[in-house]
C-alpha cells in the first residue's frame, strides 16, 4: 500500500486558494502544492479527483469563466453520456476547474472554497 500526501491544486492569484494554503499551514497539515494552471491535470487525474470528491465534472466547473461561455457549457447536458465531454474540457482548459481542490492523504478530496470545507480535512 502506498501512502499519499495531502496535495492542493493551487492558483496563487486566487484568494480562496491562498486562504486554503494558509489554513493548511496554520493547522500543521503537511502538503504539496500543484499549480494546476502550470501543470494541468489529465483526464484520468480528473476522473480520479471526481471519484474522490463524489462529484460530477459540472459540479467543479467555473461556468462563469469566458472560456466556458465561449464553449457554451451552460447548455451542455449533465448526464453520464455527457461526462467525458466535460472532463475533456476541464483537462484542456484548467482555468475552468473550481479552486482550490485539496486531495487528502486518506484518499478523500474537498473543494476548499470556505472554512466549512477546510474543516473536514483530516490530519490537523
Amino acid at each position: 500500500m502506498t501512502s499519499r500526501q495531502t496535495e492542493i491544486w493551487h492558483n496563487p492569484r486566487c484568494s480562496k486558494s491562498r486562504n486554503a494554503t494558509a489554513f493548511l499551514d496554520e493547522t500543521g497539515v503537511e502538503y504539496s502544492v500543484r499549480k494546476y494552471l502550470d501543470e494541468p491535470p489529465t483526464a484520468a487525474e480528473l476522473r480520479d479527483v471526481l471519484r474522490r470528491l463524489g462529484a460530477e465534472p459540472w459540479d467543479i466547473t467555473r461556468i462563469g469563466e469566458q472560456i466556458a461561455k465561449d464553449l457554451g457549457m451552460a447548455s451542455w447536458g449533465r448526464t453520464a453520456e455527457d461526462r467525458d465531454r466535460w472532463i475533456e474540457a476541464l483537462a484542456e482548459h484548467p482555468k475552468l476547474i473550481q479552486r482550490p481542490i485539496v486531495l487528502t492523504a486518506d484518499g478523500g478530496a474537498v473543494v476548499a472554497r470556505d472554512d466549512a470545507a477546510l474543516g473536514v480535512i483530516p490530519g490537523r
